[in-house]
Formats: structure tokens, sequence, C-alpha cells
């Protein structure tokens, strides 16, 4: 296992190269897909949006972590929406989902920010200032819990 730092980048949609989008793509391919096991559809068509912005933090030219983050506007607030985060499994432990995390977070700010949280990193995401905010639902065949952090109070039990 290398031990050489990890460098942050991030991206607007637009402005990433073919091959950028085809390493993150691959990455949460390997991680959501074959890893997990799970069928679904990741080519959502959010990907390539103008205002979506990618995060990731590549090691000896390897992209070992990734982030998503889509704008949204709700009733003319203007909110974000984290997903398809995720960490190689080799690259695990070492602190990249966390440093990805707080990247995004610095860049929403106060806005209000969602995230469908995999339950089982619940307590994860609340350490960032998130709460649940609705019921836990299966989503792909996975536990999910929809999650909020700023811009007001998360809905009480859905």
């Amino acid at each position: 296992m290398t031990t050489a730092t990890a460098t942050l980048k991030r991206s607007w949609a637009l402005d990433l190269s073919n091959q950028t989008l085809y390493d993150l793509l691959k990455l949460r391919v390997e991680v959501f897909v074959v890893e997990q096991a799970c069928a679904y559809p990741e080519l959502d068509g959010k990907d390539l949006l103008s205002d979506t912005r990618h995060f990731w933090l590549e090691r000896d030219g390897e992209m070992v972590c990734t982030l998503r983050l889509l704008e949204e506007h709700d009733d003319g607030e203007k909110s974000f929406r984290i997903g398809r985060l995720c960490t190689q499994r080799s690259a695990r432990g070492q602190g990249h989902t966390v440093r990805i995390l707080r990247a995004a977070l610095a860049e929403v700010g106060s806005s209000p920010c969602r995230i469908n949280a995999q339950s089982y990193l619940v307590d994860m995401y609340r350490k960032h200032g998130f709460e649940p905010d609705g019921q836990e639902v299966l989503e792909d065949g996975i536990p999910h819990t929809p999650m909020r952090r700023g811009g007001g109070t998360p809905a009480q039990n859905g």
C-alpha cells in the first residue's frame, strides 16, 4: 500500500475531461454495482448538468474517492444534494471519505444539504451536521435514510 498523499480535486461537470468522467464512473460502478452487488441506474442524467460539481481524491494517478454535489432549487430556495460518495476498497480507513465530505460541505456553506445515506452510515453523517429527515427506505435493495443539514428543522418521522 502506498503512503502518498491523495490530492483533492474539484470540477464543474462541464469542465471534466473524458478520462476523468470515465474514472469517476468506473470507481462508482466498482463500489456500488460490483462490490455491493446492486444493479441500479448509475447513469442517471445528473453527472453532466451544468451546476453539478464533482470532487475526487487522486493518489499516484489513480482515483481513490469521489463525491457528486448537485445543486437543487426547491420552492425557489437553493439547496444541495450529496451523492455517489464512495472510496476504493483498498483506500478505505485512511480518512478519504471525511476529507472529501468536508470539502463539499465547505462549498455548501450554510445552505440546506440533503443526502440519502446508506443507513449504516447515519452516525458518520451526524458527525458532519446531518440529521435524519424521514423514514428509512429500501433503495435498490439497500436500506437508506434521508438526511438533511442546515436550512431548517428535519421532518419529524416522515
